[in-house]
């Protein structure tokens, strides 16, 4: 009887091994870093607020050698009680969404969101794709085993404190108005500054630019000419900046 038995050859399969550039075995991985930050009015105090939380958060980031700078996503002028509007916010989680951003830094839970329900949806969504955020005031990771129910508490108080903050500012306006006084953030509004009692004065320098404006679309020049007669003449807007765009020119004389 024939001998059936065969011998058979098992193929053993090499890991495929990663190759490895000269010096980067011993260099660490970065974690790519951004902040967000908010004011919810554009007060003259809230801004400069505003700006010193970008120009601080930048500088946090860049000076730590373990962090890798994304981006300071900002937003201004902008209640937190609903992300609909806040375009920066939005921004950013997409970036964590493409997989951009490891951890994000922000001043609390209060600037990060004041609706409980979107505070925590918007974190457990970027833990579940691996986007960590500390909240500085309370000094609180989201990778913490213990943090949804901590962010769960200090959420709703947030919520609570946006409510009454609401009722409080409209209490404020009301009588802002009732005693004439100006409501208004002077930094972008160009022709005017405030007294030390908050009065409207006309600023002089800036007042003959608006003069001008007026009188050139008077002439019969249309936005964009005047526009860039006054690039021409390095005149800057209000913003500090070169470009006048002739949508602003018509805001101006619109007074929109």
């Amino acid at each position: 009887m024939a001998n059936t038995n065969t011998s058979k050859k098992v193929q053993v399969l090499q890991p495929v091994q990663k190759q490895v550039l000269e010096g980067e075995e011993n260099q660490p991985i970065k974690r790519r870093v951004c902040a967000y930050c908010r004011v919810s009015t554009d007060s003259e105090e809230q801004m400069k607020s505003y700006n010193a939380q970008v120009s601080e958060y930048e500088k946090i980031i860049t000076d730590n050698q373990d962090w890798e700078f994304v981006d300071v996503y900002a937003d201004e002028g902008i209640s937190g009680t609903n992300v609909k509007h806040r375009f920066a916010f939005n921004r950013m989680i997409r970036d964590c969404e493409s997989g951009k951003i490891d951890l994000v830094i922000t001043k609390s839970i209060s600037r990060f969101a004041r609706n409980t329900v979107d505070c925590l949806k918007h974190v457990r969504e970027l833990k579940n794709i691996g986007v960590e955020v500390f909240f500085e005031k309370e000094n609180i990771y989201s990778f913490d085993s213990k943090m949804e129910l901590v962010l769960t508490m200090l959420s709703s108080i947030a919520q609570e404190e946006s409510r009454n903050i609401s009722e409080n500012t409209k209490w404020g306006l009301k009588k802002r108005f009732k005693d004439g006084a100006a409501i208004c953030n002077t930094d972008r509004l160009l022709g005017y500054d405030k007294d030390k009692e908050g009065n409207l004065i006309v600023n002089e320098e800036q007042a003959k630019l608006v003069r001008r404006i007026y009188r050139e679309y008077l002439d019969g020049k249309g936005y964009d000419s005047i526009a860039q007669g006054i690039e021409a003449d390095g005149i800057k807007t209000v913003a500090g900046k070169t470009k006048w765009w002739d949508s602003t020119i018509r805001g101006i004389l619109e007074n929109a």
